[in-house]
């Protein structure tokens, strides 16, 4: 089984990801972030845990139009993000999509209504610290990697107790998990600091070592304070406190702090805790029950004949196809396939047998690839394929045979009017 290792509370600002790059490292003024991060390095290299799972925020970077409340991270890897200066030079992390799966799973089953991603880079707010903390080189990192993207940012936001059941929820989700697997649980943002409006650059240090106390020995204290309390003693940004409680919600409920340090440079305090897990509370289902009823509702979902769920496996495995098809939507994209079919395949990010079912209009042969429906009848209304005619492809049928099956012998698509037509 999976087990916990620990957990790392840290900061996310980007002044820690400028003093890595900028190799302020012996710089008086910036030396006190790397010395304060060195006992967290060491500590996951004694640990090494397979996989971390990491609380963070975007800040309107990858998530801009669709702002989620939690969004769990399933791709195969993930880069940093371009914030307005171009990404930052660090190679891509990868991904555990198996244990993403998993983790969903249970926490849908405890009614936690998640939003999945992949094919997005992150931004300070998971790069920042990891790169300060988490071994890496050219060719990758030390660990996996599954983010859960909070939205912190928009009102109105989870409560602080919905964040820390979501952390009692995302323990059991990992101890369950049935592979012999060490994970940590990694939270960022914080502490106390505002960086818009008049109040930009308040902070309250007092507030933020009650806070660091609290979340150690009673963390449950914090669970009914409002946001809009948090806020006033922490500053409106400083409210992103609430994925600590995250993260120390995924630990025993006995923990230590083995290390704590809190710098405060500008804007923002750069902190760090280790928590070592000492003793929990015996949970009140098994893991094989846990199991069972995550399962309840997908139970024989796989016999169905002819029917293909889109699960977060499959998604995965067609996230090349799928994207592509989809990138349809876009009308330059569209106008070059129309063009000249190949050379807009060849240039895409496909396999050869991905180019191929395209090439071929394979319907069936997509869906039984891991391509949703949905992107095939993009393909039709760019290509002139009715929806119709995809159905009958894919049962074996001429288009006049499916019609035969139906009430009426209609046809029709999602395509509407194309600019570049008139």
């Amino acid at each position: 089984m999976a087990t916990i290792v620990g957990g790392i509370a840290t900061s996310h600002t980007p002044t820690i990801a400028f003093a890595k790059d900028a190799k302020k490292f012996d710089d008086p003024v910036w030396k006190p972030i790397f010395e304060g991060y060195e006992p967290v390095q060491q500590w996951l290299r004694d640990k090494a845990p397979d996989v971390l799972v990491y609380i963070y925020n975007d800040h309107m970077t990858a998530f801009f139009d669709h702002y989620s409340h939690f969004a769990l991270g399933v791709g195969e890897s993930f880069g940093p993000a371009d914030e307005g200066g171009g990404p930052r030079d660090l190679p891509r992390i990868q991904g555990d999509p198996k244990l993403a799966q998993h983790i969903a799973k249970a926490m849908v089953a405890d009614e936690f209504d998640l939003s999945y991603f992949q094919g997005k880079n992150l931004d300070h707010g998971a790069f920042s610290p990891l790169s300060v903390i988490l071994d890496h080189d050219e060719q990758g990192w030390a660990s996996r990697f599954i983010p859960i993207a909070c939205g912190v940012l928009t009102v109105p936001s989870p409560s602080p107790k919905r964040f820390w059941k979501f952390g009692r929820s995302l323990r059991r989700a990992i101890q369950s998990y049935p592979q012999d697997i060490k994970v940590a649980i990694v939270g960022t943002g914080g502490l106390s600091h505002q960086v818009h409006g008049e109040r930009n650059g308040f902070n309250n240090t007092e507030w933020d070592m009650e806070f660091m106390d609290r979340l150690e020995k009673d963390p449950e204290s914090l669970l009914d304070i409002p946001v809009a309390k948090l806020a006033e003693l922490g500053g409106w940004e400083g409210a992103e406190v609430v994925m600590w409680m995250m993260m120390r919600g995924a630990l025993a409920t006995e923990v230590e702090v083995t290390h704590k340090t809190y710098f405060l440079p500008s804007m923002t305090p750069i902190a760090s805790m280790i928590f070592e897990e000492v003793s929990d509370e015996a949970p009140t289902e098994t893991d094989e029950q846990l199991r069972q009823r995550m399962e309840r509702d997908w139970a024989g979902a796989d016999a169905l004949e002819g029917t293909y769920p889109f699960t977060i496996e499959r998604s995965v495995a067609g996230f090349r196809i799928n994207h592509f098809l989809h990138s349809l939507t876009d009308p330059k994209v569209r106008r070059a396939f129309k063009q000249d079919e190949e050379a807009t395949l060849a240039a895409a990010d496909l396999s050869d047998e991905e180019r191929d079912l395209i090439r071929r209009r394979d319907w069936i042969g997509m869906i039984q690839y891991g391509v949703i429906f949905f992107m095939l009848e993009k393909l039709g209304a760019v290509t002139g394929v009715p929806n119709p005619a995809i159905y009958a492809s894919m049962k074996g049928m001429t288009l006049e045979e499916f019609q035969k099956t139906r009430n009426a012998a209609i046809t029709y698509g999602v395509a509407g009017k194309d600019d570049e037509e008139d």
